[in-house]
């Protein structure tokens, strides 16, 4: 194995240990970015003055009213910004619009001495616009041809020749929606200016290079006279990797213009209507199989909602064409994305990260075309696996595609599938108003940015004296369990326990230019670089523990704190080592680096290796259906998935369920709903609330939940042999939605081919319920009141 997969003796990964922070979270000890304001001293707020209109032109804002309020300190507008009006990279997103261009898009703030005279501050400015016409739903852009940004298209082989040599050609679309993150901690971020005039802003952000960036370039600063410091999240799921910039600006140059710390956090109703969500999509599709049901060919189109602005979406429609095939092999395909511009929120990142978007269309594909194809879903899906040899539509290998089959049968065999078919064919015979479905899904998915750029990792460890050992590094931590996992690959590396190891908080002027903590990559790039700064300064310490013990460097074990010379008595404690290393002037800091190798990328005719690895996984469902209104309860569900060598098992399989339930809310549950009427709330988010958004809950977990991961799963060139865990888990939860498939395809004949929407609300599946009454209905003469009694 590769210097950067082995293992050493008596490692500390692969141990199953508790988050790093599981107490303080638990007790509610653990300090956020907003409980920071309590311990700061004159803290101002800020609130943001919202326009209701989907689109308008501002005529005129008028803040001296606003300064009448008792208690109002300033109102912040674009005449007060010293350096670039603007908050995204692609500056198209002013942080002070002249153009309103979403139902609640902030064209000003205020700033408080308490958050409530911000408020109300915030009420009494006036706002005059001139409304223009708003585009609402993807529907909409579409007809009006209102797109922006690349429109990249994928193509591989021949699809026309393709096409003629299939036996069977079919065509569908899909519109499936967007989803809110609904972290528990909304975006907040605390500024304030030092004596030299240095800007400080803590920041709930994924991304503080980044954050710090947009506040430089907003102050008119460069970004050494910026620092910012994420504490922990309180979840962020790929929300806060672009949209926390804009926050954290508001506040430096409101503290900037006051000299007094600004605080600014949204309270859930703002965080929803002014943050951006997962990008809903439009699919439209035609595939050919052979008479095998082997895939010949696809030709499709993916449009993206983008929102207003282009945030991440490229990237995102990006991934989502690299996607599309999942595990199967496309000889012959050609795959266009577009970006919809609507006047809705800026749509953004969101755990998979317009992965599940690519993987969802042909899953959906294979769903709705195997009983038309005289198949099981299950025996089409197989046939069509990767196999040695084949590469991606985009031209990178599949090099170990033993690993799809290997999960696919575990799972099988786990889950006893052959022996629930059976049972399930039993109890649907046998109750005419209530059906089980049962679906077996896989996946797989690419670990690495696109932009290789982003694909690398800084870190700064110290050792002190009485030898303890503090690590930063460029990730962050929002839940994930990043910092356990960190631990664990410093304590290993340095052989030493992992009392000995303290995380320091994700600081800019610790580690500097990092990539935000997204596409499942913080471990790999953040562990790989720990790894360097610890074997840098274990080097060192060999050189020293070596003249101690009389032995040779290479001849010389650290493990469990103790250095010893192999087929030697002699030992030196870990504290002795480096209290000897001091004196000895040996320096007890290092800075460590990852580059993740042999990725190449031509956005220009979407074509490399943008991938260092892909992560598998299989899942089975089993679920319930009521007939009479579509309700449904997920009876159980097993998973197989493959993280390569653990590096903390306890963590990747708390990620493994996480994943797979938030993905099961976005399939089944989570509606949003926007005011797309003529009326004047037109453009207003109707979802705005847990009360009206429907999340996921203690009911809607399956009744059985296996999890096992995959042994003997070591992947070669990879931190400890581990693999990416954050975001692949989601995709698995295809298996809940093709099992309603499934299950409301049994309320009409055998064969009976359901389209089902997404999300697959009980509405939904209510729907996909009539019509497979409808479908037999019509082959037997029935009439609709028959069909649904079941006669």
């Amino acid at each position: 194995m590769s210097q950067l997969s082995e293992r050493p003796e008596k490692p500390a990964v692969g141990l199953s240990l508790p988050h790093e922070s599981a107490g303080l979270h638990v007790t509610g000890a653990a300090l956020y970015t907003d409980d920071l304001v309590h311990r700061t001293k004159d803290v101002l707020h800020a609130h943001p003055v919202q326009v209701m209109k989907a689109r308008g032109r501002i005529t005129a804002l008028r803040t001296a009213p606003a300064l009448a309020v008792p208690g109002v300190v300033r109102v912040l507008t674009g005449a007060d910004v010293p350096g670039v009006n603007d908050a995204g990279m692609k500056h198209d997103e002013p942080l002070f619009p002249d153009e309103v261009m979403f139902h609640g898009h902030a064209v000003a703030w205020v700033l408080g001495e308490t958050l409530e005279a911000a408020r109300l501050g915030a009420e009494a400015v006036e706002v005059d616009i001139e409304e223009l016409p708003a585009l609402v739903s993807l529907e909409e852009a579409i007809e009006a041809g209102s797109f922006h940004g690349a429109r990249p298209v994928m193509t591989t082989g021949d699809v026309d020749a393709g096409f003629a040599d299939s036996a069977h050609v079919f065509t569908g679309e899909l519109r499936f929606g967007d989803q809110e993150h609904f972290y528990l901690e909304t975006h907040a971020a605390l500024a304030h200016i030092d004596e030299a005039g240095q800007v400080f802003v803590q920041s709930s952000t994924q991304h503080p290079s980044e954050t710090q960036e947009i506040v430089a370039h907003v102050l008119g600063l460069h970004s050494h006279e910026v620092t910012v410091q994420c504490l922990r999240m309180g979840g962020a799921f790929g929300g806060k990797e672009m949209q926390p910039h804009g926050f954290a600006a508001v506040a430096a140059l409101g503290a900037r213009l006051t000299g007094r710390p600004v605080r600014l956090r949204l309270n859930r109703t703002q965080d929803l209507t002014m943050s951006g969500k997962r990008h809903g999509f439009h699919a439209r599709w035609r595939i050919g199989f052979d008479a095998d049901g082997h895939i010949q060919a696809l030709d499709a189109t993916l449009t993206a909602d983008g929102g207003w602005s282009l945030d991440l979406s490229e990237p995102v429609v990006a991934r989502a064409l690299c996607h599309i095939d999942n595990t199967y092999w496309i000889p012959n395909a050609r795959v266009e994305g577009r970006i919809a511009r609507t006047n809705k929120v800026s749509n953004t990142a969101f755990r998979g990260f317009g992965g599940p978007q690519g993987m969802l269309v042909i899953e959906d594909i294979m769903g709705r075309c195997a009983p038309l194809l005289g198949l099981d879903p299950a025996e089409l899906r197989e046939r069509n696996f990767y196999r040695h040899g084949q590469t991606t539509p985009y031209g990178q290998p599949v090099l170990a595609p033993q690993r799809i089959a290997a999960v696919w049968q575990q799972v099988q065999e786990n889950a006893g599938v052959a022996d629930r078919r059976r049972e399930i064919a039993a109890f649907n015979a046998a109750h005419p108003h209530t059906k089980r479905g049962l679906a077996v899904t896989a996946i797989k998915f690419g670990i690495s940015f696109n932009l290789t750029a982003f694909n690398q990792g800084g870190a700064l460890v110290l050792i002190y004296k009485d030898g303890s050992v503090l690590i930063n590094h460029g990730g962050t931590e929002m839940g994930q369990g990043l910092h356990t996992k960190m631990i664990q690959v410093a304590a290993t590396t340095l052989g030493i326990p992992l009392h000995k190891v303290r995380l320091a908080p994700t600081r800019t002027d610790k580690v500097p230019n990092t990539s935000a903590t997204a596409a499942s990559s913080g471990t790999d790039l953040n562990g790989a670089a720990i790894k360097d700064a610890c074997e840098q300064l274990r080097a060192r310490l060999l050189q020293v523990a070596a003249t101690q013990l009389g032995s040779h460097a290479c001849d010389v074990r650290i493990v469990e704190g103790v250095a010893r010379g192999i087929g030697s008595d002699k030992e030196l404690a870990w504290d002795d080592l480096v209290r000897t290393a001091y004196f000895q002037r040996v320096q007890l800091s290092a800075a460590g680096f990852y580059r993740t190798e042999g990725l190449h990328w031509d956005a220009g005719t979407f074509s490399g290796s943008p991938f260092k690895y892909f992560a598998h996984g299989a899942a089975v469902a089993e679920v319930e259906v009521d007939g009479f209104t579509g309700g449904y309860r997920t009876r159980r569900v097993d998973i197989v998935h493959d993280v390569g060598d653990s590096l903390s098992p306890m963590i990747d399989i708390g990620q493994i369920e996480g994943g797979f339930v938030q993905g099961a809310g976005w399939l089944t549950l989570e509606d949003m709903r926007w005011d797309a009427g003529d009326g004047p709330h037109r453009g207003r988010l109707l979802t705005r609330a847990a009360s009206t958004y429907k999340l996921p809950s203690f009911s809607e977990m399956p009744e059985e939940f296996h999890v096992t991961l995959l042994e003997n799963a070591a992947e070669e060139g990879a931190v400890y042999g581990s693999k990416a865990v954050g975001e692949p888990p989601l995709m698995l939860a295809f298996c809940v939605r093709e099992a309603l498939r499934q299950a409301a395809a049994a309320f009409g004949a055998p064969g009976t081919a359901v389209e089902l929407a997404s999300p697959a609300t009980p509405e939904a599946v209510f729907w996909a319920v009539q019509a497979a009454r409808e479908s037999t209905a019509a082959r037997d003469g029935l009439t609709g009141t028959q069909a649904l009694s079941g006669a």
